[in-house]
């Protein structure tokens, strides 16, 4: 029975509420379903429209490209055991300049070959194609052989005897330096140890004993060495750079003094040396102001009251010395390919430096360490070197395209034209006209009438090289200094081709500063 008064039973009132609750609920929930599907197809017409759009832009711009509008220049990366990461640092480099990497691919546009490739590949070395890039020039073991460097008489290089050949002289030389110390090399090991003579093996074939730089400078007491990356463009006519970004010092892991020749340790640099930012003296410009390995022991040089200067000219010199003294036997093992244009070469050159600041070579090593495995902060010097090489060689071009061939004679002339290679204007337009009658007077082959379609694609080359030299600096041809002519002596050392490259940068240097170092 209902009470007076109306109202709803007490149990009435409870269901309703649970009614209205979950009406509440569905409501709700069904409010924020439609919401997310008017979000989720606004998106989706949005990225519809915009796919759309980029998809006709792609279309557009494959269409105009052509159907290699998605492929990449190829590079062949060729060492045994890559897997210890020795050649990291080259493949990141070409990673990030583009390049697919590939080795069983023939149609390669570069190759980048830790060891020497004109054994294994003569076939393929014998076969390349214009545009196909090696890391190496035929013939370079007779810069990078131990032996044949060492006995080779150059300046700056300590002194040295082959064996067992010359071991007549060598006693005889001993005999006048009875203070000099030796150390007996090879080309098979690269451990050294000083000994008397009389316990050498003065019999041993392929090696050779070399006076022993018994006064290194010294930092904080450490012995150290100098490695400075060289690489060499061009054999006839005859155009190397070194690397000047920073250059690779290796210190012994124990002080010299007091010397002990038992303690290898202590002059004799090993995997395991002291790296510059461990070297007390030079720790503070490395680590704390950022400075590379150069910059830190130059002016550690200069709070020593000595000139840095002394020592990069003289490492300078000794370079290119080596290279005017080898450049026949170069020219020759390339002759038998048919193009040098075809190669490269990247070395390291190691110098010690004797406490008068006079520098001596000891080694070029073909295909030096790149691995920072065992000391991460090289990683930056050695990604550095890599790109600049080959920035310098035209490998790491600013020319997008599918590989290093030539596509047009338009696309050269935008990079380098005739107009900016030729040189000496008043003089050629005042004193040789005349067609091949001015040609056979010498002042004026560099004039555009006389010049070969070769040697405008020498000159053209080198411009480039110039225009992409970034942390490099050209050491062949020599820099002319204040824009003047290297004298009468030093010109008539040089190859007619080496002659006319040298008063080449000359007009280019009185054109534009830049073309004088």
């Amino acid at each position: 029975m209902m009470k007076a008064g109306g109202g709803s039973p007490p149990y009435m009132s409870k269901r309703q509420m649970q009614f209205f609750t979950a009406v509440i609920l569905v409501l709700v929930f069904g409010a924020l379903l439609t919401a997310l599907n008017v979000y989720e197809l606004h998106r989706l017409t949005k990225e519809h429209w915009a796919t759309e759009h980029t998809h006709a832009e792609g279309a557009a711009l494959a269409e105009a490209l052509g159907e290699n509008h998605y492929a990449r220049p190829v590079a062949w990366v060729r060492g045994n055991n890559k897997g210890s990461g020795y050649l990291t640092h080259v493949t990141n480099v070409l990673h990030r300049l583009g390049y697919e990497l590939a080795e069983d691919r023939e149609d390669w546009d570069f190759l980048w070959s830790h060891n020497y490739p004109f054994r294994e590949l003569k076939q393929t070395m014998v076969k390349l194609k214009p545009h196909q890039r090696v890391n190496h020039f035929p013939g370079s073991g007779f810069i990078t052989n131990k032996v044949n460097l060492a006995i080779s008489g150059l300046p700056l290089i300590p002194r040295a005897f082959r064996m067992p050949a010359e071991k007549a002289e060598l006693l005889a030389h001993a005999k006048k330096n009875p203070e000099m110390m030796f150390v007996q090399k090879s080309n098979n090991h690269r451990g050294i140890k000083i000994e008397k003579l009389d316990a050498l093996d003065l019999g041993a074939e392929g090696s050779f004993v070399q006076e022993f730089v018994h006064n290194p400078l010294l930092v904080d007491g450490y012995k150290f060495d100098i490695g400075v990356y060289t690489i060499v463009t061009s054999i006839e006519p005859l155009r190397v750079y070194i690397f000047e970004g920073d250059v690779l010092f290796r210190f012994c892991p124990k002080k010299y003094h007091p010397f002990d020749p038992e303690v290898q340790d202590k002059y004799v640099v090993g995997d395991d040396y002291l790296p510059t930012w461990k070297v007390p003296s030079l720790a503070p410009y490395y680590n704390d102001f950022g400075f590379g390995m150069k910059s830190s022991f130059d002016a550690w040089l200069r709070a020593q009251d000595k000139n840095p200067n002394l020592v990069w000219d003289s490492v300078r010199n000794a370079i290119r010395s080596v290279f005017y003294d080898k450049e026949s036997a170069l020219v020759q093992a390339t002759s038998h390919y048919p193009s040098s244009k075809n190669f490269f070469e990247m070395m390291r050159f190691d110098f010690v430096i004797d406490d008068d600041l006079k520098v001596y070579l000891m080694e070029a090593n073909m295909s030096p360490n790149l691995s920072s495995a065992h000391f991460k902060q090289n990683r930056l010097l050695y990604e550095q070197v890599v790109y600049n090489v080959l920035s310098l060689v035209g490998i790491g071009r600013a020319v997008h395209s599918p590989n290093l061939a030539t596509r047009s004679t338009d696309e050269d002339e935008m990079q380098a034209a005739v107009k900016d290679i030729v040189v000496f204007a008043d003089h050629c337009s005042v004193n040789c006209q005349g067609g091949s009658n001015a040609c056979s007077r010498i002042e004026c082959q560099l004039c555009l009438p006389c010049l070969s379609e070769d040697q405008k694609a020498n000159f053209l080359q080198a411009y480039l090289e110039h225009q992409r030299r970034g942390g490099c600096r050209r050491v062949v041809p020599q820099p002319i200094l204040h824009n003047k002519a290297h004298s009468a002596a030093d010109m008539e050392a040089l190859t007619p081709e080496n002659t006319l490259m040298t008063e080449w940068f000359r007009g280019m240097c009185l054109n534009d500063n830049s073309f004088c170092s």
